[in-house]
């Protein structure tokens, strides 16, 4: 009997430990997801949110509305299909991941991409 509550105990320790080292926030791993794609497909264009090739194609949040692009739909859009002459990355990133980046963009343009 006292081998089954001890075993019971430990158990459950594990389990909170466990429990305890997940992500806090349910989204974390979808924004590192979303940093992680623009990482890998937009970064070489839009260093911190800037444009190397058209200044004011940037993604900051006053360029953005400037240009029309006001939420995270308009940005999942240009990221899957493109725009002007930025080609579309719906196969690089996958499935829902225009989504993902978009929802990250969105962010970092909220925040005026200021690392926390």
């Amino acid at each position: 009997m006292k081998k089954r509550l001890t075993f019971f105990l430990l158990i459950n320790i594990c389990l909170i430990f466990f429990y305890l080292s997940l992500p806090k926030d349910i989204n974390a791993l979808e924004k590192d997801l979303g940093e992680n794609l623009f990482k890998n497909n937009c970064a070489g264009c839009h260093i911190n949110g800037g444009n190397i090739i058209r200044r004011s194609k940037n993604l900051k949040i006053s360029s953005l509305k400037r240009n029309g692009i006001d939420n995270q739909e308009a940005i999942a859009k240009i990221a899957r299909q493109g725009i002007g002459m930025m080609n579309g990355y719906e196969d690089e990133l996958g499935d829902n991941g225009d989504q993902i980046v978009a929802d990250w963009v969105w962010e970092q343009a909220q925040k005026a991409w200021i690392q926390e």
